[in-house]
């Protein structure tokens, strides 16, 4: 006699993973947000609601967990560069509202930015999700060139050379990180232009 087909095609043991490994992962980057690099292993799965060894099948060690977490924020940028900032209804200021998010993003998520960098390193993006972020700002500065924001000069390096100071700003309580975009977009513009508001408008 035949063994009936498991509920629903066997879908449920994978659709149930998948919920577990986003629960873990939600939890995670909660965790690590408010307590940076202290975070355990243990903490993240009660947190999560599930096993231990649920938390270890899906990432086997805290630092694939930590650079899920932050992969996990980087594609949110990501996201946001591609539909609301190429779209941002002021023409050409789609790069400065990309700044602002990024700066809102790691002001917020201080301890997972640490985490990260004692985990690899490094707290900056690399490989396809790199090359991804490059693509899409380089799209908001062709946008700001068209419509005039932006000095022809600019490149994606002098956008990332912003980011890196905002990030070092931000990790180390060293200024007010508003400000430090304020005199940015100030370089940012044409040159002969007027000075530059906080949202990055002239």
């Amino acid at each position: 006699m035949s063994t009936p087909p498991p509920p629903n095609g066997g879908r449920r043991p994978r659709a149930d993973a998948e919920r577990n490994r986003a629960l873990v992962l939600a939890a995670a980057r909660a965790l690590f947000e408010e307590h940076g690099e202290e975070v355990q292993m243990p903490e993240v799965a009660r947190a999560a609601g599930v096993g231990i060894g649920t938390l270890y099948r899906h990432f086997p060690s805290k630092q694939a967990l930590v650079e899920a977490a932050a992969e996990q924020r980087f594609a949110e940028i990501l996201r946001l560069a591609l539909t609301d900032c190429l779209s941002e209804p002021e023409e050409g200021r789609g790069l400065a509202r990309y700044l602002r998010h990024v700066g809102g993003i790691l002001a917020e998520g201080r301890g997972l930015t640490a985490s990260v960098a004692a985990a690899v390193g490094s707290s900056a993006p690399g490989g396809e999700t790199l090359r991804h972020l490059e693509d899409a700002v380089s799209a908001l500065i062709e946008q700001g060139r068209t419509a005039g924001t932006l000095r022809d000069d600019l490149t994606v390096a002098d956008v990332y050379m912003i980011v890196g100071g905002l990030s070092g700003i931000i990790r180390t309580g060293s200024g007010d990180w508003h400000r430090f975009l304020d005199l940015a977009f100030d370089g940012l513009r044409p040159r002969g232009a007027g000075p530059t508001g906080r949202d990055g408008s002239r």
